[in-house]
């Protein structure tokens, strides 16, 4: 398996990663974990809480964006070593994307999330320019 699909990998992994931190939250400020109704739980969090579970939504929606990034530049021929570079790029933003939003740096938050996206956008030109 490529590095960019490790990557993948590793991106469709932290937004269950949040999840479990999530349910930690719940625990922690509303006393339990509302399985039965964890969507309307989610809405009564404040604090951390409340940035873990956007924190999480976020990192769906930016899979997305990564999965097709790197299906199209692997299906192109893009540079290996090129894209591997842009997908680990994209993995680091992610992450500190996750710290710095539980940490309310949203000026932090912000950045590494054009980064992340930027590292979208480079895999779509690697492919764009590939033979």
């Amino acid at each position: 398996m490529t590095i960019p699909f490790w990557c993948l990998f590793a991106a469709v992994v932290i937004p269950y990663l949040l999840s479990f931190a999530g349910a930690a939250f719940r625990n922690r400020e509303l006393g339990r974990v509302d399985n039965r109704n964890p969507r309307q739980q989610v809405q009564q969090l404040t604090g951390a809480g409340a940035r873990c579970y956007a924190a999480q939504q976020n990192a769906w929606e930016a899979l997305a964006v990564f999965t097709a990034a790197v299906t199209v530049a692997h299906l192109a021929g893009a540079a290996p070593g090129r894209s591997a570079a842009a997908a680990l790029v994209f993995i680091v933003a992610r992450v500190l994307h996750a710290v710095f939003y539980l940490a309310d740096q949203d000026k932090l938050r912000s950045l590494v999330w054009i980064v992340g996206f930027g590292s979208c956008i480079w895999l779509f030109v690697l492919a764009a320019g590939a033979p």
